[in-house]
């Protein structure tokens, strides 16, 4: 029988894939594909390292199951042609991906294949529905999370698919790439030795985290998530965006403690964050400018400041409030960033420094193995005040009293800050490794004084935003 090629994107898993499972049913041979094209190699120096580490624990997977990953690089709808030809494939198959970019790649390439004869299907599996399955009365998309979680709870979530008992390998395998050739990791230097101690590649390594969390840290997760000193969440961000998990998988296994009334108020309050990761992807297929301008149009023409000496020291992790600082650094050296904190430093670039969420958006795709354009898109927005569902404007985070209220002891600020801890521990430490040394930072170095002062910040923000207003 013809073969099938499969080209995988954001699904690196066997499990809770609707695709591969199809694909299996089918008992035509398959050929696993993965592209580096455009999307590929203009990722951010760290989502770019994440996904080689990714790719290659996904390539020993499906060896394992008597399969291989055929890596190709170039413009996806000439890779695919060629792999056609040369393996005379009845079809491709692929997971849907809902950015405008990922859509209009998508969408060329089925018509093109289609139009030579040659079957192209698409799949859902990286979101909990799709986003057009929820709309609202007037039959419209959500701009407003509690309603769209309302509707999604109710109409509920497809149960995910087991892994194929097999992959059926072709006759002969077509020419494959090497991943290390593709250099995946270069751009993070000596940073990506620090980044792989904290990194959990891979579906067995989700499903293990998985498993951690709903055994103990879910009980709580309703009230103790925005602490960040402790491991009070579930971490699978990194997991979710590469597709090692499938976001069906989560939610089945969650709802099935809440059927047995175990961990009742955490584990639904965690299903609700799961629903948000859904309800960013659901803006994104909608209004796909989200990702590069103001979703509130009237925005546009507020004073926010470009890249700017101060967005710098933000970058760097050296605005003198340590709870921003914790934040940015704990970014650095684990690739990832609690999610509270995420909003501090958003608050504060946003507001306290008046810069446009577009440098802190670019520093973040550049710097998050868990980096998601459609969550790094919204959250951002949501913070800055001009996006859906945003918070209100007049809303300032105050770094030092959040530092109070979430991380009472210093803890997490400690754990990320040589500067103010009297012993520092590896992370801490491990901040002025994976820095670029042009930047020249040392831990023996004293803290830095505040950029502003925060109650100046907050009503120079304010201030602002009331003349906008008055436009």
């Amino acid at each position: 029988m013809q073969p099938l090629i499969l080209w995988f994107r954001r699904d690196l898993r066997l499990d809770d894939n609707p695709m591969l499972s199809a694909a299996a049913e089918t008992g035509r041979p398959l050929i696993p594909v993965f592209i580096a094209d455009d999307s590929v190699t203009g990722l951010g120096a760290a989502p770019r390292w994440r996904l080689g580490q990714g790719l290659e624990v996904f390539g020993k997977t499906l060896a394992d199951h008597g399969s291989r990953l055929i890596l190709r690089r170039g413009n996806a709808l000439e890779v695919l042609r060629d792999l056609v030809r040369d393996t005379d494939a009845a079809g491709v198959w692929w997971g849907r991906l809902y950015d405008a970019p990922a859509r209009a790649r998508d969408t060329e390439v089925k018509q093109a294949l289609r139009a030579a004869g040659t079957e192209a299907q698409s799949f859902a599996g990286h979101t909990l529905i799709e986003p057009w399955q929820v709309a609202t009365g007037e039959g419209g998309h959500y701009k407003v999370y509690t309603p769209f979680w309302k509707a999604l709870s109710a109409r509920g979530v497809a149960a995910p698919c087991k892994a194929p008992s097999k992959l059926q390998a072709p006759d002969s395998w077509p020419t494959s790439d090497s991943l290390a050739d593709w250099g995946l990791g270069a751009a993070m230097n000596r940073g990506a030795a620090i980044v792989a101690r904290h990194a959990r590649v891979g579906s067995a390594e989700a499903e293990a985290k998985l498993d951690a969390f709903l055994d103990g840290a879910v009980e709580d997760y309703r009230t103790a998530r925005d602490f960040p000193a402790g491991e009070t969440t579930s971490r699978l961000s990194e997991n979710l965006t590469l597709g090692e998990i499938g976001p069906r998988r989560v939610w089945w296994r969650t709802q099935r403690l809440l059927e047995q009334d175990r961990g009742h108020k955490g584990a639904e309050h965690f299903l609700k964050e799961l629903a948000w990761r859904d309800f960013a992807h659901h803006l994104v297929f909608h209004t796909p400018e989200i990702t590069s301008g103001n979703w509130r149009p009237e925005w546009d023409a507020f004073p926010w400041r470009d890249d700017n000496a101060d967005a710098e020291r933000w970058r760097r992790g050296l605005t003198g409030e340590p709870f921003v600082d914790a934040g940015m650094r704990e970014m650095y050296v684990t690739g990832t960033m609690h999610n509270r904190a995420r909003m501090i430093v958003a608050s504060y670039l946003t507001k306290h420094l008046m810069t446009h969420w577009k440098v802190g958006l670019k520093w973040f795709e550049d710097c998050l193995i868990d980096w998601d354009p459609a969550s790094n898109a919204m959250g951002w927005q949501w913070v800055a005040g001009s996006g859906p569902d945003a918070a209100p404007y007049f809303r300032v985070f105050n770094p030092a009293t959040q530092g109070e209220k979430f991380d009472p002891d210093c803890t997490w600020r400690h754990r990320f800050i040589a500067e103010l801890a009297r012993n520092p521990g590896a992370d801490a430490r491990a901040y002025f490794d994976a820095v670029p040394r042009s930047w020249k930072l040392s831990p023996d170095a004293p803290y830095p004084e505040p950029l502003v002062d925060l109650a100046e910040g907050r009503n120079r923000a304010l201030a602002a935003y009331e003349r906008h207003r008055g436009k």
